[in-house]
Parts: structure tokens; C-alpha cells; sequence
């Protein structure tokens, strides 16, 4: 009987929170089964919605300030207090992609000065524990503006300082560390960020996604040797321990996390560091179906994306998973492989940019009818037709999107 699911969804960029992913899938099982038992879990990967889901679930509460946003600007951002006395600062809270202009989406100037303001805000608000979520960054300056906020120098060779964003960083000769904050040498600074990001090379972070950012791909490149330049600096001036090229999680936040890690701070998997507050595991088990979903569903999917990381999960309980997504990318079939059973696209045909992610809620509560709606269709056909599609935790038969529609990302 297919009466208990866990609805366990990433946040839609620029168009559904986790929460309200989460609840557009509910409405649309309830569609089909309306005495269904719906366990809402939505998720967070350390980008938009971090802070205040840690908060929520902890009992703490979020701390409202301005700070720096990634042009330049000032604008209202928060981090939160948790009860044991973490401070959680989400860098896409005042360096996210979202906050920057489409129109002014150049990853070369882009600067991550905010979230040093906050770090120092968390430690003027008696924080010594510091959770930094890394994730839906619209930066690539390797964390050199936090650097810069929190009292660290970069001058060129005529000893002056540099100005903000990562493509200036080619011109860096030296870091004076003198002025860093002297607190941070007392506190414990944790970055959950995605490891499969590095910092340098074929898979360094400007190629990876300086694009989605808005670099052409002369300006790919461009960062790519000013990121490498910033890596040798960085471990020369701050005698870092950790390797700053292609450690595991050093190009997280557009290199934010190379940043933080010279100064001493802890890289961890993020899913390691944010889904053990939820019971994760144990609520997947409980489930007859998990469902899950993002913006969009192709080959990065499986290196440290949500749906993954569910699947991967549900799977030790043997629990049968379907994925929704806005759109269904160049290999996204590879998800089956950490363990999603079925996927399908939300959009039932073309439609603008604007007018996807302005529906977001209502193409995916009708998702979730329609997918729904073909799995107790394949649990009522016999052997002898084509397949019994099980709902028990053995694999179920793909229900893969054909088209590839408009983003909902």
C-alpha cells in the first residue's frame, strides 16, 4: 500500500524555497492519495535557506544586519545563533547569485566581503564556533574579500591594495596578515561545502561554473590563472597547511573555501555537517516512497547534489526514490546509478524563463500528480504485460522526461 512518503526536495533557485518545494509536492500527493501520511523534510545543501533552517530546527534565531552584497552594495542580510552558541553564516545570504543583478553577472568583480562582515558580526555577538554554508554563490574570488574583511591586505607590487573581485587577484604580490582579526585564532570555523568543488585545474571552479555566473569563456580563463595565482599566494603568505588547489571542497562558494581554509578553518561534506539534525535517515526508512527534487537534473547531479544524497540514503532502507526536476539535463540518466529509481521533468510543455519560475509551486504539485499517477499504474500491470513497478523498495521502472523545457533552475 503506497500511503506514507517522505517529501525530502532542494530549494528551485530564483523560484521555491526547500519549504515551499516541499509543500507543492505534498498538495500534489494528496491529489492522488488524499489520506496520505506526508513527512515534510525539506532540505539544504549550506546555500539560500540555511541560517534559517538551522535555526528552525535548532530553536535558535536569526540575527538581522546590513552587510556588503556582492557589487558592492549594502543590503539587509542575517546570520543565526544556535542555542549551543554556533553562529551560522550562509554566504548566499550576502553573496548568493541571486543577489546579483542579471545585468551585472560578472564573476570577475563579484566580491565575498559580505560574508567576512558576517563572520566578524558572529564574533562580536560572542559566536567562537562558526558554521559557514557554502553553496548558490554569485562570486569567484576564492573568499579574498572575506579575507579582506576580516583584516587581511592584498597588495600589489607597489604596495597597494587591491580592489574587490576575483580577476584582480592576477596582479596580487603579497598578503599582509597583520591586521586579521586576532579572534579567529580562538575560533573554530567549519565550512559545510560540497567536495567534489576544487579550487584549480581542469575541474577548478572557474571552469566549472564561471559560466552559470555569467563569464564568457575568455574570462573563464582569466580566473581560472588568477584563481591559481591566488592558491600559491595564499599558501606562501599564510603558511596554509591545507592543499589549496584541488583539496577537496577548496573551490566551494567560488573558491570561498580556499579562503577560510588558509586561515585555519575545517572543510567537511556538507550533507555530513547539516543532515544529522533532521534524523534523515530514519524518516527515509519510514517511508513507502521518497520524493525528491531540484531545479535541474543532469551529470553534476550525483557529485553532491541533493536528490543524490537522498537517494543515496533511502536506498540503505531500500526505499524506492523519484526525483522531479525543472529540467532534465546532458546525463542526467546517471542518477540511477546512487540509487534514484524514476525521474521526470515538472514542465508539461515550453514556456519563458519568467513564466517557469513564476509557477514553480503549481508545475510541481501537477508533477507530482502526473508521475504519481503512472507509478499505481504500473503496480496494477501483471508480468505478463510489461513489468511490475514495485513500491517496496526494489527498482522501479524509469519514468525519465523526454523534453528538455524552459529552466527552472
Amino acid at each position: 500500500m503506497l500511503n506514507r512518503f517522505a517529501i525530502a526536495p532542494s530549494g528551485f533557485k530564483e523560484s521555491l524555497s526547500a519549504g515551499a518545494a516541499a509543500e507543492a509536492i505534498a498538495a500534489g500527493v494528496r491529489r492522488v492519495v488524499p489520506h496520505a501520511e506526508t513527512d515534510l523534510i525539506p532540505l539544504v545543501d549550506g546555500g539560500e535557506g540555511t541560517a534559517r533552517a538551522l535555526a528552525s530546527a535548532d530553536g535558535g534565531r536569526l540575527v538581522a544586519l546590513p552587510a556588503t552584497g556582492p557589487v558592492g552594495q549594502r543590503i539587509g542580510t542575517h546570520f543565526a545563533l544556535l542555542r549551543d552558541g554556533t553562529a551560522v553564516v550562509e554566504m548566499a545570504a550576502v553573496a548568493g547569485l541571486s543577489l546579483v543583478p542579471r545585468d551585472l553577472r560578472d564573476p570577475g568583480a563579484t566580491t565575498t566581503y559580505g560574508v567576512g562582515e558576517l563572520i566578524r558580526a558572529a564574533l562580536d555577538a560572542g559566536a567562537r564556533r562558526v558554521l559557514v554554508g557554502c553553496g548558490d554563490s554569485g562570486t569567484s574570488d576564492g573568499g579574498a574579500g572575506a579575507l579582506q574583511a576580516l583584516g587581511a591586505r592584498l597588495l600589489d607590487t607597489d604596495g597597494w591594495e587591491l580592489p574587490r573581485g576575483g580577476r584582480e587577484l592576477a596582479r596580487l604580490s603579497r598578503i599582509d596578515a597583520s591586521g586579521l582579526d586576532p579572534r579567529l585564532a580562538d575560533t573554530d570555523i567549519r565550512v559545510a561545502c560540497n567536495p567534489f568543488n576544487v579550487l584549480c585545474g581542469e575541474r577548478g571552479v572557474a571552469r566549472v561554473f564561471g559560466p552559470q555566473k555569467g563569464a564568457t569563456p575568455t574570462q573563464v580563463e582569466q580566473l581560472a590563472a588568477a584563481l591559481e595565482h591566488w592558491a600559491h599566494v595564499l599558501t606562501r603568505d599564510l603558511r596554509a597547511a591545507t592543499d589549496l588547489f584541488e583539496g577537496a571542497g577548496t573551490g566551494a562558494s567560488g573558491g570561498l573555501g580556499a579562503g577560510l581554509a588558509a586561515l585555519g578553518a575545517r572543510l567537511l561534506p556538507r550533507f555530513d555537517v547539516l543532515l544529522g539534525r533532521i534524523d534523515l535517515d530514519a524518516r527515509l526508512a519510514r517511508a513507502d516512497l521518497v520524493v525528491t527534487a531540484e531545479g535541474a537534473l543532469d551529470h553534476q547531479t550525483p557529485r553532491g547534489k541533493i536528490p543524490a544524497e537522498v537517494a543515496r540514503r533511502a536506498k540503505r532502507s531500500g526505499r524506492p526514490v523519484l526525483v522531479l526536476a525543472g529540467t532534465i539535463g546532458q546525463g542526467a540518466h546517471q542518477v540511477r546509478a546512487v540509487g534514484v529509481d524514476a525521474y521526470s521533468a515538472i514542465l508539461p510543455a515550453p514556456v519563458t524563463l519568467t513564466e517557469a519560475l513564476g509557477r514553480g509551486g503549481e508545475f510541481l504539485t501537477d508533477a507530482t500528480e502526473r508521475a504519481l499517477r503512472m507509478i499505481l499504474l504500473g503496480s496494477r500491470l501483471t508480468p505478463a504485460g510489461v513489468g511490475r513497478t514495485s513500491l517496496t523498495g526494489q527498482a522501479a521502472t524509469p519514468v525519465s522526461g523526454t523534453q528538455r523545457p524552459s529552466s527552472v533552475r
